[in-house]
């Protein structure tokens, strides 16, 4: 016997009327526009004849989605062989992709982005004096560029020396936890007593810290580098070392700050105690770079901390004039930030990494070298109201 099977009787015109595939699940389109009143004249006749219709895309409304249009219809070129509702993928035109290599690559004129007239000099208030301190007072540089490497503490050094040998009463102080300046007047860091910490973190007089080489100098240790955790707690710990420089102001011409290669509190105090800040850069795509970093944290000193600060200038160094690197480096400084560059530049020379062996300056170690021509150039320019 047969058997029995499950399920609805056929349709008596089953015969006639085809049944429908089975349709994938399709993605669910947008609701296109209603259809123009012929299409549902030919929809509504098929429904009572059961008649298959086909749906042109032309029938459409012209406000209806393309892709609906392309689904209700067989493609003019497959022969008919696909059911009616599938949707056909069309060939599209294919565009070269080929891939620049250098595409998404930062050009090197792009480095100082952005252009010239993003940073300035500063002006000091109209009743204050060119370095915003009372007359007779010392003037306070600091020397500043987080990037490692680019000379701040041979230009500091040699510099504050320069003053020094015009006739110029000189304070330098060590900020930076290496201590490569206590180091390059022949003081040992890891010997000192005490230093620039005890001065920021326990207030005991800079006075304390001084010892007397070429130069006066607040000496750093390797305590420094806790420095900051220490002050954090501190009310006012951004004005610590403004504080402490008021004790010795009125001995000294200049005070010369050597800084971290960092943006972080012991630079804040540094930039929030100081008239001016000289950067060194060393003519190279990085070291330039950080240029825009510096000058959002000087606008930040200025609007919370030290409106009087500004940029003394811009101090090309370590170039080398053989190359065309440098060349370049140097163009686009002075086409960016044209009179904050400085006219003197600081040219590499062996001198300067062996003079601080002997605990001296360029000056001292080797005083008719070009070396040290280079920065009495540039003391006659800072004294000179600087790269402005």
């Amino acid at each position: 016997m047969p058997e029995r099977q499950e399920g609805p009787a056929p349709s008596p015109d089953a015969h006639t009327t085809p049944a429908e595939p089975a349709q994938p699940d399709a993605e669910v389109k947008p609701v296109a526009d209603e259809p123009a009143a012929d299409v549902i004249e030919e929809l509504e006749a098929a429904e009572e004849s059961g008649e298959p219709v086909e749906v042109k895309a032309e029938s459409a409304s012209a406000g209806s989605d393309p892709s609906t249009a392309e689904e209700a219809n067989l493609d003019a070129d497959s022969g008919g062989s696909e059911p009616s509702g599938a949707a056909v993928s069309h060939p599209t035109e294919v565009e070269d992709t080929a891939v620049d290599p250098d595409e998404g690559r930062i050009s090197f004129e792009d480095a100082l982005s952005p252009r010239r007239g993003a940073i300035s000099a500063g002006t000091p208030s109209p009743n204050e004096s060119d370095t915003g301190r009372a007359v007779g007072t010392a003037k306070v540089i600091s020397f500043a560029n987080q990037k490692g490497g680019v000379a701040k503490t041979t230009s500091t050094l040699n510099l504050a020396v320069s003053f020094a040998e015009a006739g110029h009463r000189v304070l330098c102080i060590d900020l930076d936890p290496q201590g490569n300046l206590t180091m390059s007047q022949g003081i040992d860091p890891d010997k000192v007593e005490k230093s620039m910490y005890d001065v920021l973190v326990h207030h005991i007089p800079l006075t304390e810290v001084i010892q007397h080489r070429e130069i006066d100098i607040a000496v750093a240790s390797i305590d420094l580098a806790g420095a900051e955790i220490a002050m954090s707690t501190q009310i006012g710990r951004e004005r610590s070392l403004e504080k402490a420089i008021r004790g010795v102001e009125n001995d000294y011409d200049f005070v010369c700050i050597d800084t971290p290669p960092s943006l972080g509190l012991l630079t804040v105090n540094a930039l929030t105690a100081s008239d001016s800040v000289i950067v060194p850069v060393q003519c190279e795509y990085l070291s330039m770079r950080g240029l825009m970093q510096l000058n959002n944290t000087l606008e930040m000193i200025r609007e919370n901390l030290n409106p009087r600060v500004r940029i003394e200038g811009i101090l090309p160094t370590m170039l080398d004039s053989r190359t065309v690197h440098a060349k370049e480096a140097v163009e686009l400084l002075e086409e960016n930030f044209g009179d904050l560059v400085f006219k003197s530049r600081i040219r590499k020379a062996i001198k300067f990494a062996e003079a601080p062996v002997r605990g001296a300056s360029v000056l001292k170690y080797d005083p008719k070298s070009n070396a040290a021509d280079y920065y009495r150039e540039l003391a006659k320019e800072v004294l000179t109201h600087g790269a402005t």
